[in-house]
């Protein structure tokens, strides 16, 4: 992995492919190259670091071809290098690859390779598939049945882009549970691993689905099964604005994505709340039609910052629904012995629909009959398109790697499936449940207020910027938060920190504490707010440095805690969307201050398709 970009009849590719690199260098990765038909032959170009590096080697060419591709990499085999970097070529530089996933036998096709007689120049999975498609090339296949037959012959996860010296004007590419989706152009062809490196060329877009082969001509696409039997794929049209992928004068595009949350919350609610009796309706569920009534038990399964938003809903579901609800990490959850069945209901979060792990664990209790509803940001997504119900949220395109926008949408749609599942559960009347819209119609206010306190958090977080570790405490509801604060700031700063219920401080990590140890406590009013007061007391006893999340203009909080970062009052199942806020401010200004890549954190991916 990490990001792909093709480009048939549209050029200068040369220049085209930068461009489209530079759209995905959200993704994470540690270096570039493109790949270019230019007269009979193929133009490589490679370079370890920064895309910044690729792009002065192009620069120093005159524009050049019409049909090309462009990687960036994220390391898996074999270290960040410019051996390593992508794309590769077969012995005689006429075949080139570019791939994002693990061929998980690769070992074995290469001792078969070497065995007969192929030289590697890399140390990674994806040169086996230029020397493979090469081989069948010299049998006497043309290009598309060549990559075919290659492609019938891996094991893993996996998106390849063949391109061939002589088959000019061409370029074939494969999908197999990692992303891939077209772009239909006038007289050109797009590809890419994500839409936002598209948009700059078109918004009709075509997903592929596992075991697509897709030809690009600048004439058009054509796409069959591994077996070369055609299949129609339906085109979409992307609403996402050209624009949103741009930073817009910010610095960054996380300062910037925080400061669009009001916005993007409005956006994932207002759709889903009907103006004229101010009740809410989650109309994908209604595609499960009665299987909801059967439900005894729920899951909520994520990785990272979506895992977080699961535990936060988890707090939703069991305080509005009589369903118990567990939440699992995917990696974890797809692995173990007993899962599905059609009384448990299965919610896969996920920002980029492609994370492999929650694809993974989607599909094995699909297999075994549980409904599941996906709640996603990218439409026509792997998750959008294969779960049985979807929550799109409406954060529209996040570029930073570390998620901010992104979680609190998720965030709101999980309340709103909460009062969904209740009122078609029987626990809620739609009356009381419309009673619940009212505050949730005022939260992008509350968010615009607490973003109005960024300078009270700035000071603070320049006051600690040098501090070696922090602990995050939260209570209830806001215990997730504060992993997620804790999360923010280990992804952007490199500082670590522990993220805790404050309860459970007592059992361990409060032998940390002492005069040089920020303790960072979410402590808005709520059920437990008394206990978090006495959590306080117990880090100030040992001399912690308090960092309190507090309500405005909360005279306790403030007498007992060092420094505050200030929020709005809002309901409390709602705090969490907006107790984050000064929460990813602080990481986000800490890691300023440190100097940080923050919206390209080092060794972090936006959308983890391996294993």
């Amino acid at each position: 992995m990490c990001g792909i970009i093709g480009v048939t009849g549209a050029g200068p590719a040369s220049r085209l492919l930068v461009e489209g690199l530079k759209a995905l260098e959200y993704r994470g990765y540690d270096s570039a190259g493109i790949a270019v038909q230019e007269g009979d032959g193929l133009v490589i170009l490679r370079r370890a670091g920064k895309l910044a590096e690729l792009e002065a080697a192009v620069a120093e060419l005159a524009p050049f071809g019409e049909v090309g591709m462009g990687h960036t990499r994220w390391a898996t085999h074999g270290g960040p290098s410019e051996r390593n970097a992508h794309p590769h070529v077969d012995s005689k530089g006429r075949v080139a690859v570019i791939h994002n996933g693990i061929i998980e036998n690769h070992a074995e096709l290469r001792a078969e390779l070497a065995a007969e007689g192929c030289e590697f120049r890399s140390d990674t999975d994806t040169e086996i598939l230029a020397h493979l498609v090469a081989s069948r090339l010299a049998a006497g296949d043309d290009l598309p049945a060549a990559v075919r037959t290659t492609a019938r012959r891996l094991a893993g996860a996996f998106a390849f882009v063949i391109q061939s010296a002589d088959h000019p004007g061409m370029l074939v590419a494969v999908r197999h549970q990692s992303p891939l989706v077209l772009g239909v152009g006038e007289g050109a062809s797009f590809l890419a691993s994500d839409i936002p490196a598209l948009l700059a060329h078109t918004r009709t877009m075509m997903p592929l689905d596992d075991g697509d082969v897709a030809v690009l001509t600048p004439a058009g696409i054509e796409v069959t099964d591994l077996d070369g039997t055609a299949v129609v794929r339906p085109t979409k049209h992307i609403n996402w604005d050209p624009v949103q992928v741009q930073k817009g004068g910010y610095k960054h595009f996380m300062l910037k994505e925080i400061e669009e949350q009001p916005a993007a919350v409005s956006a994932t609610m207002s759709s889903r709340i009907d103006d004229g009796t101010g009740s809410i309706r989650m109309e994908a569920l209604d595609a499960l039609g009665d299987r909801l009534a059967r439900v005894a038990r729920m899951t909520f399964v994520a990785c990272g910052t979506s895992w977080h938003a699961g535990l936060a809903g988890k707090f939703y579901v069991e305080n509005l629904t009589d369903l118990a609800v567990d939440v699992d990490y995917a990696s974890e959850f797809r692995y173990r012995a007993t899962q599905g069945g059609p009384d448990h209901l299965i919610v896969p979060i996920t920002q980029s629909g492609e994370t492999l792990d929650t694809l993974g664990a989607m599909r094995d209790v699909k297999a075994q009959g549980s409904p599941v509803i996906a709640v996603c940001n990218v439409p026509e997504s792997s998750a959008m398109r294969e779960a049985d119900a979807t929550i799109l949220t409406e954060a529209g395109p996040e570029i930073g790697v570390a998620s901010s926008k992104a979680f609190t949408t998720q965030l709101v749609a999980l309340y709103m499936l909460a009062l969904d599942l209740a009122v078609r559960r029987g626990c809620l009347t739609h009356e009381e449940a419309a009673t619940r819209i009212v505050p949730l119609r005022r939260l992008r206010y509350a968010m615009e207020g607490a973003l109005r306190h960024a300078d009270q958090v700035r000071a603070v977080a320049h006051r600690f910027a040098d501090a070696a570790d922090f602990l995050y405490l939260g209570r209830g509801v806001n215990y997730p938060i504060a992993l997620e604060g804790a999360l923010k700031l280990k992804e952007i700063s490199y500082i670590h920190a522990e993220g805790y219920p404050a309860g459970e401080m007592k059992h361990g990590p409060i032998a940390l504490i002492d005069a040089n140890l920020p303790v960072v406590v979410v402590a808005t009013p709520g059920r437990v707010y008394e206990k978090v007061l006495s959590n306080i007391e117990e880090v100030r006893s040992r001399d912690g440095i308090v960092i309190a999340v507090c309500e405005e203009g909360d005279e306790r909080v403030k007498s007992l805690a060092d420094e505050v970062l200030e929020v709005p009052a809002v309901d409390e199942d709602l705090s969490p969307i907006v107790n984050v806020v000064p929460l990813q401010l602080l990481a986000y200004y800490i890691a300023e201050r440190r100097g940080c890549d923050i919206d390209q954190p080092r060794n972090l991916a936006k959308s983890v398709t391996v294993e």
